[in-house]
């Protein structure tokens, strides 16, 4: 059935399910993005994977899922936003299960790329389905709610995976995704209601994807091979004008289509450009923030992995009580306030953890910035999610959700294929505490300038009080297929 009313609130029980297995759903791709990182040197040694093999394990993952979540956006649109999501979890689960038995590193790899897939199925649909299904007034609240509950397994991701790898195998960090999936299915088709697009385009965008796919990975390769090969390697310069063709050869598709995954007509809105500036400013900072902050613990500060992940707890917590109240503090004051203060709050706690010392005391050095990070994270999320997606109309809720998840899950991926170019981080670096601590603070301070930058766009660009949830006037052709943003705006082509 199609939603047309959205009725479904916060307090009652139908709005908790709801929330209950869209968190539990996006929340299998957090965990999964921060728990493999811990099982890395376990899975080397127990599948005599080199640097390569365990680069792509990472790799894979990331790729397949920033390249194809625009396209999950746009199959929840026109399918079904609960039946594309429920697949993706289902997809996810069997992937993580081949993960979990693979026999050497290149069916792991294979595995990965797999589980991207479905990943990039269901991230999408839990925000749009969100955003689709809660009443209006409780919207700011439900996406707060899930942005604090769903950065529990991200920040959990570290210690969990830490302590499976030292008690048992690091199998376990994928095997544990099947039986949480399994809930997701099952509350899902019971609870969720299903919500689509009427007008969505027949179509699907499979080129466009494609040539997505190709860019972020030509330009996510050329970077990382770039401080071991040199800028003049062959492989490098190729991979680089690859991925550069390929972004370019999306955006032109993208352009011409009839039915695009990504109409980018969206972009007229100001908003809309606005919240995703600041989603890529923010997002990339903390992609290298998540990455290097634990592994510095470890190499210069002496942590064990389960401490190194346990540092990061305070940030769930901070979260976990305040994002919900952050997005109803966006709703009433609009989003201008919290989407520039949380961006310069984060800023400076990664001065504060650039400082981190060798083998630092947790209470002194490393505490006070994560509580300062957590703080502004808490200020940051609910409302920056929450403009993106109310920039535009109801039924374009797949195309804006997709559009954020895709642009963070892009950023992030860049930002750990440039930032240790940036900061000096060349081949073997990572483990050696005398070359990763100068690289470390460099890349702290870089990415504390990156989400100042956030701050300052949010600042000139987000409205500074509350907007309904529609759209700035977007002139766009009426291709069939494609239903128009606006349309009055809209001439119908001859012989339609």
């Amino acid at each position: 059935m199609t939603v047309t009313e959205p009725a479904l609130r916060y307090g009652q029980a139908g709005g908790r399910w709801v929330l209950f297995a869209t968190v539990l759903g996006s929340g299998l791709t957090f965990l999964d993005a921060t728990v493999v990182n811990i099982a890395l040197p376990r899975i080397g040694t127990s599948l005599g994977a080199g640097t390569a093999g365990l680069q792509w394990t990472i790799n894979g993952y990331t790729l397949s899922l920033a390249a194809l979540i625009l396209l999950g956006g746009s199959l929840g649109d026109r399918f079904g936003r609960r039946r594309i999501f429920t697949i993706g979890v289902a997809w996810f689960s069997i992937a993580s299960l081949l993960c979990g038995l693979a026999p050497d590193i290149w069916t792991l790899i294979a595995a990965r790329v797999l589980q991207g897939v479905g990943g990039a199925l269901l991230a999408p649909g839990s925000l749009a389905i969100l955003e689709a299904s809660f009443h209006p007034d409780d919207r700011a609240k439900a996406i707060g709610a899930w942005s604090g509950l769903g950065g529990i397994a991200g920040a959990l991701g570290p210690f969990l995976g830490g302590w499976l790898v030292e008690v048992a195998s690091w199998r376990l960090v994928f095997l544990i995704n099947v039986p949480l999936a399994a809930i997701v299915v099952l509350v899902a088709l019971k609870h969720v209601p299903e919500t689509r697009d009427p007008g969505a385009a027949r179509q699907l965008d499979f080129t466009g994807a494609a040539m997505g796919a190709l860019g972020l990975a030509g330009l996510s390769y050329g970077f990382t091979a770039w401080p071991s090969l040199g800028p003049g390697a062959p492989s490098v310069l190729i991979a680089l004008a690859v991925g550069v063709a390929g972004i370019v050869a999306f955006v032109l598709v993208e352009r011409r289509s009839p039915h695009p995954m990504l109409p980018l007509g969206v972009f007229a809105s100001r908003q809309f450009t606005a919240a995703n500036l600041v989603t890529f400013a923010v997002y990339a900072a903390l992609g290298g923030v998540f990455f290097l902050v634990v592994l510095n613990l470890q190499v210069v500060g002496g942590f064990s992995p389960v401490a190194a992940g346990s540092a990061m707890l305070p940030v769930t917590a901070l979260m976990l009580l305040l994002s919900a109240r952050a997005g109803a503090l966006g709703q009433r004051t609009g989003p201008r306030l919290p989407m520039t203060a949380g961006p310069l709050v984060c800023a400076v706690a990664l001065v504060l953890l650039s400082r981190i010392s060798a083998s630092p005391s947790y209470l002194t050095e490393v505490l006070p910035a994560v509580v300062v990070l957590g703080l502004g994270l808490s200020l940051t999320v609910a409302p920056l999610t929450a403009t993106a997606l109310g920039a535009l109309d109801d039924r374009y809720a797949g195309v804006a959700s997709g559009a954020n998840n895709a642009i963070a899950r892009t950023a992030g991926l860049l930002a750990v294929a440039v930032l240790p170019l940036v900061a000096g981080i060349g081949g073997g670096s990572l483990t050696d505490p005398v070359a990763l601590a100068p690289a470390y603070r460099t890349a702290m301070l870089v990415c504390a300038g990156m989400l100042a930058a956030g701050g300052v766009i949010a600042f000139a660009f987000v409205p500074g009080r509350p907007k309904p949830a529609a759209p700035s006037p977007v002139h766009v052709h009426c291709a069939v297929g494609a239903p128009p943003l606006h349309p009055a705006e809209c001439r119908e082509p001859t012989g339609r």
